[in-house]
């Protein structure tokens, strides 16, 4: 637009130039014949001017329909042909490997050397059909079988077991019938997985959308925000490590991005 107006500004300063030209300059009938032919030569500049922004815009639209028609057809004539077959559904074998990878994977989260066997028969049945089935456990320290429940929605759930033969049931577990769960062996990232992490993320959330950004982790499974001087509960941890377990809880809160400290009040989270 004010490159425009630049040419519209120098075209008025060449017809005042012309004009004073031609009155000078010329005499007679010549004189206003003149007069229009420059008039009428500025008028059709102006005019072109003013319409060259339009009829470039015009210009370029036709442009890109052009285009678009063109991309579309060839769109159509890449768009027709024939869509092949799926040869055959994923085997079992290949399915049972894929879930074996992400048992493993679990496994190791926790117990570096860990593998595992199947003692079912058909556990790719049981993957396809949402069920659970038991495995042998090695280089799992504490435990030597374990549950697999495949989900609906194409989770794993793994629930670590110890079995006993009935004829040691007696004496193995008559001394751990009074310890209290807490005070039980347990494995910090395993309990976080199956009892604290859908409490704590979802608390987090909560408490971080209403300016919090610490909370503290009672020895008694509390979990509490401060507020004025005190500590206020907000939810409660079933299960909740014995304080010898502490420093591998906080590797396990830090391993999932939260920063994490022991205090003599319990575990500070914050994030």
């Amino acid at each position: 637009m004010s490159n425009d107006k630049g040419l519209l500004s120098g075209s008025i300063t060449i017809l005042i130039g012309a004009v004073i030209a031609i009155m000078a300059l010329v005499r007679g009938p010549w004189q206003a014949w003149l007069l229009i032919g420059v008039f009428t030569l500025w008028g059709l500049w102006v005019v072109l001017i003013l319409l060259l922004p339009y009829m470039q815009q015009a210009k370029r639209r036709r442009q890109r329909q052009q285009r678009e028609r063109r991309l579309h057809a060839e769109g159509i004539a890449q768009s027709t042909f024939q869509v092949p077959e799926l040869e055959e559904p994923v085997s079992d074998d290949l399915l049972l490997r894929y879930a074996n990878h992400r048992i493993l994977a679990y496994l190791r989260s926790s117990y570096s050397e860990a593998c595992f066997e199947w003692c079912e028969k058909r556990p790719a049945e049981l993957i396809r059909t949402n069920g659970t089935g038991r495995i042998r456990l090695h280089n799992v320290d504490g435990f030597d079988h374990a549950d697999i429940t495949f989900g609906q929605d194409a989770t794993i759930q793994c629930d670590l077991l110890k079995i006993v033969p009935l004829s040691k049931a007696g004496t193995e577990q008559g001394d751990e019938a009074n310890i209290p769960p807490n005070k039980q062996p347990i494995d910090p990232r395993i309990w976080y997985e199956n009892c604290g992490r859908e409490v704590m993320e979802t608390l987090i959330a909560d408490l971080n959308s209403r300016g919090h950004s610490k909370l503290t982790l009672r020895e008694n499974g509390d979990i509490c925000i401060q507020q004025d001087d005190e500590l206020v509960p907000q939810e409660h941890l079933a299960n909740f490590p014995a304080r010898v377990y502490w420093p591998r809880l906080v590797e396990v809160f830090e391993s999932k991005g939260l920063s994490a400290e022991t205090t003599a009040q319990g575990i500070q989270v914050s994030w």
